[in-house]
């Protein structure tokens, strides 16, 4: 029996320099799976309750939408950006 504990990133999301270097990190990798998983954890570690408020969205389908493998619509995912107060840029 083991007495390890379950990696939880969102513990360590904790300011909004720690949240930009995290999300351009999978940003860069390009990966959607990871892009997804990303944003729900920094979504958790805001409070999953509060950006569902934010939203309009409910708590729950939020959780679901950013689980790897998940499809959600794109403006599901803007919502949840907008409400996180993340601004993705462009550049060529």
């Amino acid at each position: 029996m083991s007495n390890l504990t379950t990696f939880d990133v969102s513990q360590y999301l904790d300011s909004k320099e720690t949240i930009a270097e995290y999300l351009s990190q999978v940003l860069a990798d390009g990966n959607t799976d990871e892009l997804l998983e990303a944003i729900g954890n920094i979504a958790k570690a805001k409070g999953m309750a509060q950006i569902a408020a934010d939203t309009g969205l409910g708590r729950e389908s939020l959780y679901k939408s950013f689980q790897a493998g998940s499809k959600p619509r794109i403006d599901t995912v803007l919502k949840v950006l907008n409400s996180l107060g993340v601004k993705l840029q462009a550049s060529a």
